[in-house]
């Protein structure tokens, strides 16, 4: 079993999807400190054919909780802005009008909580793309440990012979406890592959993966394997 482990991102960037290609479960990362970063942000395409970022904003001091329990600052407008940002930037590319009506009934609703709203579109993103992998929470599974010997303990708990990490892994993982515990280490190896963008004839990389869905629609999840290249020893 490959596991791959990852924080629950909002809108995540395709190389995310490519990671769970190479996985059997994807275990989220929901039981962590939160910080503020792309945890409630990423970006998309503007009409001028730059990159602008969607927020979600949260509540004051709330950098000391766990991701789980962050709370969204809903006395600034933010969902409708977000949908009608949505709607200027991509509703004349090709396949804007397939996912139109789940975004919208998305930012209708009041969302409480970061992570249900971030888990809701991760799980409705690996729809779209059609990826087909086991879904789990790490507060579902008590786990103890910090770093890279919290990761070794999600793999022992599922009995995973392989953990999956992306290339920034090589900077901090210890490399050395995941041959002690005899768990595989396997870096992704992905780099973004240009597609024709809406509004953009100069392609820009790593915006969110709806990004991609709006543009490519049902080829979204052949640029992402193709983007697969050889994994790193």
């Amino acid at each position: 079993m490959k596991v791959t482990i990852h924080q629950p991102n909002y809108l995540p960037y395709p190389g995310l999807f490519h990671k769970l290609i190479l996985s059997d479960v994807f275990v989220i990362l929901d039981n962590v400190q939160f910080q503020f970063d792309i945890t409630n942000r990423n970006k998309i395409i503007s009409k001028d054919g730059s990159w602008e970022r969607l927020t979600v904003p949260v509540k004051k001091n709330q950098t000391h909780k766990k991701i789980i329990d962050v709370e969204i600052n809903n006395e600034i407008s933010w969902s409708n802005n977000t949908f009608q940002k949505l709607y200027d930037n991509y509703s004349s590319s090709n396949f804007f009008n397939q996912y139109e009506d789940y975004f919208k009934k998305l930012y209708k609703k009041k969302w409480t909580l970061l992570y249900e709203l971030n888990f809701e579109t991760l799980k409705k993103m690996i729809e779209f793309l059609g990826i087909k992998i086991e879904i789990l929470n790490e507060s579902e599974l008590d786990i103890k440990g910090e770093s890279t010997e919290r990761l070794i303990n999600i793999c022992e708990t599922l009995n995973a012979k392989t953990y999956v990490s992306g290339i920034g892994g090589k900077n901090y993982l210890d490399e050395k406890l995941f041959k002690k515990k005899n768990i595989q280490l396997e870096y992704q190896n992905y780099q973004s592959m240009p597609y024709a963008q809406n509004h953009s004839e100069d392609f820009v990389p790593n915006l969110s993966a709806i990004d991609l869905l709006f543009n490519l629609g049902p080829e979204s999840l052949d640029l992402i394997k193709n983007s697969r290249q050889q994994d790193i020893p």
